[in-house]
C-alpha cells in the first residue's frame, strides 16, 4: 500500500520506523514543511516504554552516543533545604524494571537518528511540502505549490496546530492555553567554572525542584557535555502569541527565593525563549469510518510536560499503528484496524493527559497544608514509595 504520513517530528518518524520495520513492502512517503531538519528544540526525556520501541527499530548505536542515562533522580522543596525523593542508580534501577533504559537527549539528535534510519529503511521523504488541504474520502492532500499527493492511508503526524485536526472536525478552534509557559534552557557544560556547579554537572542526574506555582527540572544531555533546564511558570504571555523572547531579569526573580544551587545555574543564562503550554479538547474519533486517515501524537492527544510523556506517547501510537497496518492484506482491512487502533490507544493517551494535568498540581502546591501533607507522604516513602505516592517519577 501507499501510506503518507504528514510531519517528520518524532510521531511521524516513529510511523515511517514500524511500518517500514513490519512491513517492507510498503511506500511510505512523508511529506514535512519545514525545508530541511534543523536543530530545534530542547531536551526530552525517553522512559523505557518508548525506548524499547526506539531500539527495536534499530536505533541503539545512534542514541547511545548522544544520550545520557542519569544516575541520580532528586525531588527538593523550592528552597532546596531537604531532599523529599532519591533514588541512586537510577539509569539501572530503570533497566532492571522494565528492561529498556531511561535516556535524557536532546530532541534534534532523536530527531535526526530516526530519519536516518527512516532513510536506510526505503522510507521517502518531501521538505518544504505544507499541507494546504486534506480530502479524507479520497485519500489525498493539496500541497501549497499546488500539487496533489494520494495514498492508501494519510496519517496525520502534523503536531498541536494539526491542519487535518481542524479540517476533520470542520472548525478553525485554535490550542488552548493552560494557564502555564515554559523556559526552555540548553547550556554546554564547558562553560561553568563555578566550583560547586562543576562538582554538581559532573554526575548525569534529574533534578526536581517543586514550588508554589512553578516548578523547575535539570538533566543532561548528549553525553553529559549539555544540560537541559526547564522552568514551569504562570503564564504571562499576550493573547496569540505562543512563543517570545523571555526577559533574563525577570525569569531570575521568579526564582529569587529559590534554591541557591539553581540560582546560579540561571545565573549562566544569556538568552532565553518562554513556550505558552497548550493543549486541546479530545477528539471523539481518531479516524473516519473509511479508513482513509488516521491521527496520532500532539494532532491528537497533546499533553502538558508534566509526566514528560509527549515523545514517548507519540512514538507508542507509531509503533501500534504501524504494526496493525502491518497485518492489512489490502486497504479494505483499513477501517477496522483503525478502529483497534483507536481503541488501544485512546483511553492510555488521555489517562496520560489527565495524568499530567494532575502532576501539575502536586508540583505546585503552594505552602500551606496540602504540601505539608504531600511531603509528609514523601519522606516517609523515601526508600519505598507505595501505590500513589505524589511523584510518578
Amino acid at each position: 500500500m501507499n501510506i503518507v504520513i504528514v510531519g517528520a517530528g518524532l510521531g511521524g518518524l516513529g510511523a515511517a520506523l514500524a511500518l517500514k520495520s513490519a512491513a517492507p513492502l510498503h511506500n511510505v512517503l512523508v511529506l514535512e514543511s519545514a525545508p530541511q531538519l534543523a536543530e530545534i528544540g530542547a531536551g526530552l526525556q525517553l522512559t523505557p516504554n518508548a525506548t524499547r520501541l526506539l531500539l527495536r527499530w534499530g536505533l541503539g548505536d545512534r542514541l547511545e552516543k548522544v544520550a545520557a542515562s542519569p544516575e541520580i533522580l532528586t525531588i527538593l522543596p523550592y528552597k532546596g533545604d531537604k531532599v523529599l525523593g532519591r533514588r541512586n542508580g537510577f539509569g539501572k534501577e530503570m533497566v532492571c524494571k522494565y528492561g529498556s533504559p531511561f535516556w535524557d537527549m536532546h530532541r534534534a539528535d532523536l530527531q535526526l537518528a530516526m530519519f536516518e534510519r527512516a532513510q536506510e529503511l526505503g522510507v521517502r521523504f518531501r521538505f518544504g511540502a505544507t499541507v494546504t488541504e486534506y480530502d479524507f474520502e479520497g485519500s489525498k492532500v493539496s500541497l501549497s505549490n499546488g500539487d496533489e499527493v494520494s495514498g492508501d492511508l494519510i496519517i496525520a503526524a502534523d503536531g498541536l496546530w494539526s491542519r487535518a485536526r481542524t479540517q476533520f472536525l470542520r472548525n478553525n478552534d485554535s490550542p488552548l492555553p493552560t494557564g502555564d509557559l515554559a523556559y526552555r534552557i540548553v547550556l554546554h557544560t564547558n562553560i561553568i567554572e563555578d566550583e560547586v556547579l562543576r562538582e554538581f554537572v559532573s554526575k548525569p542526574r534529574v533534578h526536581l525542584w517543586v514550588g508554589p506555582d512553578c516548578h523547575a527540572i535539570y538533566y543532561p544531555l548528549r553525553n553529559n557535555t549539555m544540560i537541559n533546564i526547564v522552568l514551569l511558570v504562570p503564564d504571562d504571555l499576550p493573547e496569540n502569541v505562543a512563543k517570545a523572547p523571555g526577559d533574563i531579569g525577570q525569569m531570575r526573580e521568579l526564582f529569587r527565593d529559590w534554591d541557591p544551587l539553581l540560582q546560579r545555574l540561571l545565573a549562566l543564562v544569556p538568552q532565553v525563549q518562554k513556550w505558552r503550554l497548550m493543549n486541546n479538547t479530545e477528539m471523539d474519533s481518531w479516524c473516519n469510518e473509511t479508513g482513509t486517515i488516521a491521527f496520532l501524537g500532539d494532532a491528537c492527544h497533546p499533553m502538558l510536560p508534566y509526566m514528560a510523556q509527549g515523545a514517548n506517547s507519540a512514538v507508542e501510537d507509531a509503533a501500534v499503528l504501524g504494526t496493525l497496518i502491518a497485518k492489512a492484506r489490502d486497504k479494505s482491512d483499513l477501517p477496522a484496524l483503525l478502529r483497534i487502533y483507536q481503541h488501544l490507544r485512546k483511553p492510555r493517551s488521555w489517562e496520560m493527559v489527565k495524568g499530567s494535568l494532575r502532576q501539575r498540581d502536586v508540583n505546585h502546591l503552594r505552602d500551606g497544608l496540602e504540601q505539608q501533607q504531600r511531603d509528609k507522604i514523601l519522606l516517609e516513602q523515601l526508600d519505598t514509595p507505595l501505590p500513589g505516592y505524589p511523584f510518578y517519577w
